[in-house]
C-alpha cells in the first residue's frame, strides 16, 4: 500500500492515501461547497455529496460546451469536482471564467480576462476556487491543462485545483478494463513530460517514478490500485510542469473528432506515439526505459491487453474519418513542443498504424 501524505505545494493542498475520503469534507474547507459530479461518483462518495450546498450532474460531452452551459447555474466560492477528467476540467473551466467576474484570480498565477455573460455566479468580491476529488486516473486534478468554456478568450489564465483529495479506493475504482485504459492515459503523461522543450530535471524525475509505479501496478494478478493512483498523481504533476504535445494532441483529437473515449484513445495511440517521440528524443526514452526497468512500449502493450481493445478499429473508429482527424491534429500549436512538429503525413501514418 502506498504511503499516505499531506502535501502543501505552494498555493494548493494535496491529500493522498487510503481513507482520505473519510476526511475529505474537512480538507475541502468544510461543508457548504458547490459540487460537480456524475451518477457513479455521487454514489461512490456520499459523504462528499452530503457536504455540498448544491450539486450538478455533469453530462457526457465536450468540456468547452459543458462549461458554458453550466456557467450561470454553478454558484459558490468553492467549486468541487467529484469525478473523472471531464468533470474536473469543467470545474476548472467554470472557475477560470468566473474569476474575471469578481475581478480576481481563480488560483495563484491566474489573472482576470474576458468571459461570456455578465451576471455574477459567486459571492461579490470573492474569488472562486476549484477543488478536486478524482474517480479516475486522468491526472486532471493536478494540472492547469483544460479547455476554456466556449466564448472565453484563449489567453484567459487557466486554473489548477486549490485542493486535491486522492483516495486510491476511489481514484482507481474503475473496472479493470477502464482502469487499464486510464492507466495508459497516465502513462502517456509520464512518457511525454520528459520529451517537452520545457522539460526540467524535477518533472523528469517525477515522470520516471510515475512510469515505474504505473508499470508496477499491473505486475501482479490483480491491479495494485494504490500504486496506480500514486503513479497517476505524479504523472499529472509532471505534465503540469511541462504541458502536452504530440501524444496528447493525437489522442485528444480522436476524442473530439472520432468520438473515442479519452482513456481508450490514449490506450490505442500510446504504443505508436512512444516510437514517434523516441526518434526525436532517443536518450530521453532510453532513460525512461531504464527507470522503469522495461521497454516502455512493451509496458504499454502489456497494460493495453487488459482493455480488451488493441486498436482504433476495435474502438469503432471508421478509417474514413482518420484524414479529418489528421487535419485537426496537425493544426494544433502544441505540436511545436516536441520538435520537429509532426506534420499531417506523420500524424495520419500514426493513426493508420493504430487501427
Amino acid at each position: 500500500m502506498a504511503r499516505s501524505f499531506r502535501w502543501q505545494d505552494g498555493e494548493r493542498l494535496i491529500v493522498f492515501g487510503r481513507g482520505a475520503l473519510d476526511d475529505a469534507v474537512d480538507a475541502l474547507g468544510g461543508p457548504g461547497y458547490t459540487l460537480l459530479t456524475t451518477p457513479r461518483a455521487k454514489d461512490a462518495a456520499p459523504g462528499i455529496v452530503a457536504g455540498a450546498d448544491a450539486f450538478h450532474i455533469v453530462a457526457p460531452g465536450h468540456v468547452d460546451q459543458l462549461a458554458v452551459e453550466l456557467l450561470d447555474a454553478v454558484r459558490g466560492d468553492r467549486i468541487v469536482a467529484l469525478g473523472g477528467g471531464r468533470v474536473i476540467d469543467v470545474a476548472k473551466a467554470i472557475v477560470a471564467a468566473h474569476a474575471t467576474r469578481v475581478g480576481g484570480a481563480a488560483t495563484a498565477g491566474s489573472s482576470p480576462a474576458a468571459t461570456p455573460g455578465s451576471s455574477p455566479a459567486t459571492t461579490p468580491g470573492r474569488v472562486p476556487r476549484a477543488m478536486a476529488v478524482p474517480t479516475t486516473l486522468s491526472g486532471a486534478e493536478m494540472t492547469r491543462v483544460h479547455r476554456h468554456a466556449a466564448g472565453v478568450a484563449e489567453s484567459t489564465p487557466r486554473v489548477r485545483p486549490a485542493v486535491v483529495v486522492v483516495d486510491p479506493a476511489l481514484a482507481a475504482s474503475q473496472p479493470r478494463a477502464d482502469l487499464a485504459a486510464s492507466s495508459l492515459n497516465a502513462l502517456g503523461h509520464a512518457v511525454e513530460a520528459p520529451c517537452m522543450v520545457n522539460a526540467n530535471p524535477v518533472a523528469t524525475l517525477v515522470a520516471h517514478e510515475a512510469a515505474r509505479l504505473l508499470f508496477a501496478g499491473w505486475v501482479g494478478s490483480e491491479p495494485d490500485r494504490d500504486l496506480l493512483a500514486l503513479g497517476s498523481l505524479l504523472a499529472g504533476y509532471a505534465l503540469d510542469n511541462t504541458g502536452l504535445a504530440l501524444h496528447h494532441v493525437l489522442s485528444q483529437t480522436l476524442v473530439r473528432v472520432a468520438g473515442v473515449g479519452h482513456g481508450p484513445a490514449n490506450a490505442a495511440m500510446l504504443p505508436h506515439t512512444i516510437g514517434a517521440l523516441e526518434w526525436r528524443f532517443p536518450s530521453v526514452i532510453e532513460a525512461l526505459n531504464a527507470a522503469v526497468g522495461e521497454d516502455v512500449v512493451e509496458v504499454a502493450l502489456r497494460i493495453r491487453a487488459y482493455t480488451g481493445a488493441a486498436g482504433l478499429r476495435e474502438l469503432g473508429v471508421d478509417p474514413a474519418v482518420l484524414p479529418e482527424c489528421a487535419d485537426a491534429a496537425a493544426a494544433r500549436p502544441q505540436l511545436q513542443l516536441t520538435p520537429p512538429a509532426a506534420d499531417r503525413a506523420e500524424i495520419l501514418a500514426l493513426y493508420e498504424r493504430a487501427l
